[in-house]
Order: structure tokens, then C-alpha cells, then sequence
């Protein structure tokens, strides 16, 4: 009887795992080119989301938002057209070789990129207008109360970065949030403004645009980036070389992952470029997409996101003066309700690490004290870090202010909302229901300290200190296994 259970054990092991293999969706693990969609409702199964209290209403909304789904850039699109080229290069010299090309897939024979020709990129997809739309009428269904007055722009502000995707982007989610409030067209649409900073003095929405000294360190890091893809796609190169017989090499796995996201994202279409990795193979190219973005645009550095405290003051402000609207009884539609910005995934994700979300851990407390953090772990282990979830397309984070005029300890809230659900802020006890007070202390506080033209402009003239060769040979080992895996350090702060 008991052997009878072991092999049933087995057996339901084994149906489980195949099952969870069927239920893999690549449009799922693209990092920051997944679309809204695939990801907004994959939540923390472990977190249990705060009841509001009876009485409390929302006064205000901050939106932090990335645009929606783009093309894309014109430089990605020269580098697919190469893959192209390259690729009837190598099945001509096979075939002139007298090799087999049984494996080789029958998609490569006739292959052209599907943005060939194209004179522009990086535009905001149809997809990504959808997505925007669609959120603008989510917001508003959510908050009612907040979105219940006549449309002025002082009421409802909506601020965008210059790049046209963005301020699209904009367009779109205003489209979906104020429609069938006018009197324009079939859906009884209304015109709204749409303002933005200059690119060269936008430090709220586009700081790491306007800090020196950011764009100086990402330019030097650039060479230990290519070192550090340099083992994964050197390992999946070689998995492929034997699967398909066919010469590639790092630069076209590299840019066969590229095509697969774009396919995946834009078109729909996972049988192609996608269908060239295994589920793990997907998910070590996306783990390596993650720790780039991790260390350049997230935890991995400090100036990543202080260089954003612009923005977090300006979501603070805003608070600051609906409380003051409401304290002093002013007249609706006299007052801000909505603040609404939209800009990039360099805007979104540090943003996410000022409120500290996504941390493991004592990892909330490492920042505090400034102390540089573990990088994402390596799969098959799981991790919060996800460029799917922290910013995908039209990702977002909510910060929504209410008044609870019945509790005793505090009569304002901040009710925090990542991609549309409640997040915890470990900065508040991993609550996702923080009193306002709390919030300022606990999470905005220790960043002010931190002043914009200090972190970004100062000292450029003084000489930069040389890499330090034993953190990055550190990195190399606990990356790609190079020595005790119980012993190494990753700790390193690039």
C-alpha cells in the first residue's frame, strides 16, 4: 500500500509539472516589452489586501505611469534587419557546404523583418493606445467620486514627458477617462489639455534625462554590461547550435530574443523567434534582462532612483495641498483631484524603488542605511524583481489619498496601487494602507536628504575613481557560478 502511494505521489508530481509547463506563456516573461494585459493581474497570492475602513473617501490620485506598447526604435529595427541578412548568409554557406538544414526552422528560409523599410520607430502601438484607453476608463470606474466634477485642467492636470509616446500615451488614457463627458463625436469625447516640461529641464519626469552624472556612470558601465550577458548567451547559443545544427552566434541569439519579444508583444505570434527556447531558456534571457535593469534603472545603484526625489516631492505636494483644500471646506472644482503623468519605464521603476516596493526581505532596511542589495535571484529560483510586473507596458503605480474623518490615530491615509492592485510598502509595516503621516516619515523622508543638482551636477569636473576589478571579478563569480556558490558575494554595487 505504501509503494501504491509513493508511485501516485510520483505520478501527480510529474502531471504537475507537465501541466505547468502547457501553462507557460512567453508573453508573460519579456521583461519591461510585456504588455499590460499579459501581466496586470499577476498579484502576490501571499498578501492579503487591506479592507478601506468605513467612511474613508479618496480626495486625490497621484498616476505614475510608463506609456503604452511601442514599436520598435529605429536602431532596433536596423538590428533586425541585419538578423535578416545574416541568416540567409549562413543558410546559403550551409548549403553551399552540403549541409543538412532538416532542423532548421522553415520560417528562417523566407524570413524578413516585419519592420523592414520603415522610416520611423518607437511610436505608440495600437496595442498600446488600447492600453491606455482602457486604463483612463478603469481609473475613472474606480474612483468615481474623484472623477464626478466638470473637466478643468487645474482639477485634473495631465502631465507627459516631449516624446511622443508618452504624450500619446496621455491622449489616449484622457480619451478613456473623460469619455462620454463631452459633446465630440459618436463617444461624446471632450478636448483636454495635455502639458509638458521642455527635455532639458524636465527633473520630474525625465530626470535621468537631466542628470549628468547618471548618463556618465550608465556610459562606463556599459562594457561590464556586455561582459555580463557574455556566459548566457554563450550557454544558449551552444543549446541552440546543437537543437537546430545551424552556426549562430551571441549576436543572433541576441537579437532572435529581441525579435521574439517584439513578436510576442506587438504581433501575437509566439511560434517563431519564441519557439526557439525552452521555457528555461526564456527565462534565463529574461532574468538577464532583469538584473540590466536592476542595476541600471533600479536597487542596483542609489542615484537610480534618488536622482527621481523631483517626482516623489511633487506626489508629496500634491497630497500636502488636497489636505489643505479639504482641512479649509474649499469649494469643489476650486482644488486639484488628480494629478496624471505619463512617462517611461526610466521614470516607473525608480519611482517603485522610492516607495520601496518589490524588496525581499530585509531589503527596505538595507536602503535605508544605504547599503547595496542582493541582485535578483538567478532561476529557477523565484524572485519579486520582474521586469514583467515592476514595469511593463502601461505599467503604474496609484497612490491614492483618503480621508478617514472616524479614525482616532490618523484622518488621512495613502492607499498604494501597483499595475491596479494594493502592493505592500515594507516601509509601513507591509501595509498597503499607510497613514499619511507614516508615509512622509517612514518612506519619503530619508530620500529628501538627497538634493537633485547635489546627486546629478556636482563635482563633474573632479576626476572619477577607478573601477574596483575585485567587485566586478566578485560579480563574475556569483553570476555564472565561478566558486563557491555558499561563499561568494553579490553584493556588488556597480
Amino acid at each position: 500500500m505504501a509503494d501504491l502511494a509513493v508511485v501516485l505521489l510520483l505520478f501527480l508530481r510529474l502531471f504537475s509539472n507537465s501541466k505547468a509547463d502547457g501553462d507557460f506563456d512567453v508573453r508573460r516573461h519579456l521583461s519591461t516589452v510585456t504588455r499590460y494585459g499579459a501581466v496586470k493581474d499577476i498579484v502576490d497570492d501571499l498578501f492579503i489586501p487591506s479592507d478601506i475602513p468605513n467612511g474613508c473617501t479618496p480626495i486625490h490620485l497621484n498616476l505614475v505611469a510608463r506609456h503604452g506598447t511601442r514599436s520598435p526604435t529605429k536602431k532596433r529595427m536596423r538590428e533586425l534587419e541585419n538578423l535578416a541578412s545574416h541568416i540567409k548568409e549562413i543558410i546559403k554557406n550551409a548549403k553551399e557546404r552540403n549541409l543538412s538544414l532538416q532542423k532548421v526552422p522553415a520560417w528562417f528560409h523566407k524570413w524578413e523583418s516585419p519592420w523592414k523599410g520603415k522610416l520611423k520607430g518607437g511610436e505608440l502601438d495600437i496595442k498600446g493606445e488600447e492600453e491606455m484607453y482602457q486604463l483612463g476608463i478603469s481609473v475613472r470606474e474606480r474612483f468615481p467620486d474623484l472623477f464626478n466634477e466638470e473637466y478643468q485642467p487645474d482639477v485634473y492636470p495631465i502631465k507627459t514627458t516631449q516624446v511622443p509616446r508618452a504624450s500619446a500615451s496621455a491622449v489616449a488614457f484622457g480619451m478613456g477617462l473623460f469619455s462620454g463627458k463631452g459633446s465630440l463625436g459618436p463617444g461624446r469625447q471632450r478636448a483636454f489639455a495635455v502639458t509638458s516640461e521642455s527635455r532639458a529641464s524636465d527633473t520630474v519626469l525625465r530626470f535621468f534625462d537631466c542628470c549628468q552624472t547618471y548618463k556618465n556612470v550608465r556610459k562606463k558601465q556599459e562594457p561590464a554590461f556586455d561582459k555580463l550577458k557574455e556566459p548566457i548567451l554563450t550557454e544558449i547559443t551552444s543549446s541552440l547550435l546543437k537543437r537546430y545544427e545551424f552556426n549562430f552566434t551571441r549576436q543572433d541569439i541576441s537579437s532572435l530574443w529581441f525579435l521574439c519579444k517584439q513578436e510576442a508583444s506587438l504581433l501575437d505570434m509566439t511560434d517563431q523567434a519564441c519557439s526557439l527556447f525552452s521555457p528555461a531558456e526564456v527565462a534565463l534571457l529574461e532574468w538577464m534582462d532583469d538584473l540590466q535593469m536592476f542595476i541600471v534603472k533600479g536597487y542596483g545603484k542609489s542615484l537610480n532612483y534618488r536622482m527621481g526625489v523631483p517626482l516623489l516631492k511633487d506626489v508629496v505636494q500634491s497630497m500636502d495641498e488636497a489636505i489643505n483644500a479639504k482641512e479649509g471646506n474649499q469649494v469643489p472644482g476650486s482644488y486639484e483631484k488628480a494629478r496624471l503623468r505619463f512617462a517611461h519605464a526610466e521614470t516607473v521603476v525608480p519611482f517603485t524603488c522610492l516607495l520601496g516596493l518589490f524588496l525581499e526581505g530585509s531589503d527596505f532596511e538595507r536602503i535605508q542605511k544605504e547599503e547595496p542589495l542582493d541582485f535578483p535571484l538567478k532561476p529557477p529560483q523565484k524572485r519579486k524583481w520582474r521586469g514583467s510586473t515592476v514595469a511593463p507596458f502601461a505599467g503604474n503605480n496609484m497612490l491614492v489619498l483618503y480621508n478617514c474623518p472616524a479614525n482616532s490615530s490618523s484622518k488621512y491615509f495613502v492607499h498604494v496601487l501597483h499595475n491596479e492592485h494594493p502592493i505592500p510598502m515594507p516601509g509601513c509595516g507591509g501595509t498597503d494602507f499607510c497613514p499619511f503621516q507614516v508615509f512622509k516619515d517612514k518612506i519619503v523622508q530619508p530620500h529628501l536628504k538627497h538634493d537633485y543638482d547635489t546627486l546629478c551636477n556636482a563635482n563633474l569636473d573632479q576626476p572619477q575613481p577607478k573601477p574596483e576589478t575585485g567587485k566586478l571579478s566578485q560579480l563574475f563569480r556569483w553570476l555564472f557560478g565561478w566558486g563557491n556558490d555558499d561563499t561568494s558575494c553579490h553584493r556588488v554595487e556597480l
